[in-house]
């Protein structure tokens, strides 16, 4: 090659590569799938096990990415006193549910992109482990997420729970009514409206530790329903909720009664 075809390549070279560099750095096919869902956890509530995680909105290069229609629940059940199990072994975790946002059983609920759900066909002095993989409308599976050993053990029994109705606030009043084996971290509190669906997710951000509660969020007319749990921390470490207290219904009580 004489130096003028040189330079003509060297040419040649340089403008693909000036042009390569204006489209932005190579996202291969597997990175435009959805990420992994966000703040995943589980723990027993009651006698079942509660999962919630947040769907994601990016793809695996943090793109934004639309059509997350649900995620796929899998599950590996260990008996008690079975060890050196693989969690990482795919084929130990069979398909639990399908939750496809767009028909939701009852026992999940959608917050936002933060999705619920109860396992309850669990059984006590089993562990549990999980993957959840997001999907899309047109079947494309995301990057997994894992919650692995939750621990169940037989169901606390849930607390004692008073209402009182007030001209502009709910009393809510809380007691423990048996011996607890395990340090207490508070009450979760639950409330949703008598005529909605029941809602999975407690009215407080932080265990409430004291014995009362005075609900001022409500609308005058409306009728509300609550439920309370015990929050316990085991000597294993592991964090429980209880059963749920009895139910109780409540609304502003009128200033003229």
């Amino acid at each position: 090659m004489n130096a003028t075809g040189r330079s003509a390549l060297i040419i040649c070279f340089s403008l693909l590569s000036a042009a390569c560099g204006r489209k932005g750095a190579l996202i291969y096919p597997d990175m435009l799938v959805p990420a992994s869902p966000a703040a995943v956890s589980g723990r027993q509530s009651g006698s079942a096990v509660k999962l919630q995680f947040v769907l994601p909105d990016k793809d695996m290069s943090g793109r934004p990415v639309k059509g997350v229609a649900g995620a796929k629940i899998s599950r590996m059940a260990s008996e008690a006193g079975h060890k050196d199990l693989c969690r990482s072994c795919l084929a130990d975790y069979l398909l639990l549910r399908t939750l496809n946002l767009d028909h939701l059983p009852t026992d999940t609920e959608l917050i936002g992109t933060l999705l619920v759900m109860l396992d309850v066909d669990v059984k006590a002095g089993n562990s549990y482990s999980y993957r959840i993989i997001p999907f899309t409308a047109d079947g494309i599976e995301g990057a997994p997420a894992s919650i692995s050993d939750v621990h169940v053990v037989p169901p606390i029994s849930g607390p004692y729970f008073k209402i009182e109705s007030l001209p502009t606030e709910i009393r809510l009043q809380f007691a423990v009514q048996s011996p607890l084996s395990g340090r207490f971290l508070g009450y979760n509190l639950y409330r949703s409206p008598v005529a909605g669906t029941r809602s999975f997710q407690p009215l407080n951000r932080l265990p409430l530790t004291g014995n009362e509660f005075m609900d001022s969020g409500v609308e005058r007319g409306m009728k509300y329903r609550y439920a309370a749990r015990i929050l316990l921390e085991l000597e294993t470490g592991n964090i429980v909720e209880s059963l749920e207290s009895a139910e109780a219904v409540g609304m502003l009580k009128d200033d003229d009664e």
